[in-house]
C-alpha cells in the first residue's frame, strides 16, 4: 500500500483530476434516490416501433426551451485522502445556451473545489451543445429492452444505448424515456474510452424530473475509479429557482471559478 505525505494531498488530486476537463457532462454524472423503478410489465414493440418511441425522442427534445436556472448543489469527495468540499450556486443558461455560474456558498477542501468541482463545471460548460456527444441516433445504436413502472404511477421506456464510434465523451449504458413526453427520466452507464490515462473506468447515473412539460436535471452523481487515490465521488443535485437579478455584480463563467474566493 502507497502512503503519502499529506502536504502531496493537493498536488496528486491536481494530476489526477486534471483530466476532468475532458470529461463532457454526459459522463460525469448519477444515482438516484427519488425515483427507483419498480417490476412492472414489460413488452418489446417491432422494431418499427422503437425507431417510432427514438423519432418521438429527438423531436421532443429538440423542441425544449433553453434559457432556466435552478440552484446547485455539489458535493465531491476523495474518499482515500479523507478530502470533500460542498459548492452551492446559481447556475444559469443563457436563451443561446451558455452556461454561467454565481456561488451562494462553499465549505471544505479547497484543493477538491479547485481539482474536482471548478473542473467538472468547466466540463459542463465545454461540452454544452456538442452534437459529437449528445444521445442521438447519430452518434448511438438504441436497443429497446422493455417497459417499466416508476415513480407516481408513470411509465419509462428503457432502451440500452451503445456508441457507433469508441469516441472520448461517449458511453454504453441505458436511456429512460418517459412514455408520455417522450422525455428522458434516467441516463447511466460507463465511459467507453477513458479521458485520462490515470482513469481505470468512469460510472455515473443522471436522474431528471418533467415539469410543465419540460425535462430538467433532479440529481447527478458519478464514481471515478483512478489508478493512484482511489475513487473520486461526485454528487449533483438541483433545485429549481425563480429567475432573480445578479445583486453581487453579475454571473460569475466557469472559467474563472479554479481561482474564485469565496467571501
Amino acid at each position: 500500500m502507497l502512503h503519502w505525505r499529506s502536504c502531496e494531498s493537493a498536488d496528486r488530486i491536481e494530476i489526477i483530476i486534471l483530466n476532468l476537463r475532458s470529461i463532457p457532462v454526459s459522463a460525469i454524472l448519477f444515482s438516484v434516490f427519488g425515483f427507483v423503478g419498480t417490476a412492472g410489465a414489460t413488452d418489446f414493440p417491432d422494431d418499427g416501433g422503437a425507431t417510432a418511441i427514438i423519432d418521438k425522442y429527438v423531436e421532443a427534445t429538440h423542441l425544449q426551451p433553453v434559457e432556466h436556472a435552478m440552484e446547485v448543489n455539489i458535493n465531491a469527495s476523495v474518499p482515500q485522502l479523507k478530502k470533500h468540499a460542498t459548492l452551492r450556486a446559481l447556475r444559469k443558461i443563457s436563451n443561446v445556451g451558455k452556461i454561467t455560474y454565481r456561488v451562494l456558498g462553499f465549505q471544505g477542501d479547497n484543493s477538491v473545489k479547485k481539482e474536482v468541482i471548478s473542473r467538472y463545471l468547466q466540463a459542463e460548460q465545454q461540452s454544452q451543445g456538442d452534437p459529437t456527444v449528445m444521445l442521438t441516433p447519430a452518434n448511438y445504436k438504441f436497443k429497446l429492452k422493455g417497459r417499466r413502472r416508476i415513480e407516481a404511477g408513470a411509465t419509462a421506456y428503457i432502451f440500452q444505448v451503445a456508441p457507433r464510434k469508441k469516441r472520448m465523451g461517449l458511453f454504453k449504458g441505458e436511456l429512460w424515456l418517459d412514455a408520455n413526453s417522450f422525455l428522458p427520466v434516467l441516463e447511466k452507464g460507463r465511459l467507453v474510452k477513458s479521458p485520462s490515462i490515470f482513469f481505470k473506468k468512469v460510472d455515473f447515473e443522471r436522474a431528471f424530473s418533467i415539469n410543465n412539460g419540460i425535462s430538467v436535471p433532479a440529481h447527478m452523481t458519478s464514481t471515478i475509479d483512478t489508478r493512484i487515490v482511489g475513487k473520486v465521488e461526485l454528487d449533483v443535485r438541483y433545485t429549481a429557482v425563480a429567475e432573480e437579478t445578479d445583486e453581487a455584480g453579475g454571473a460569475i463563467d466557469t472559467a474563472s471559478l479554479t481561482s474564485f474566493t469565496i467571501p
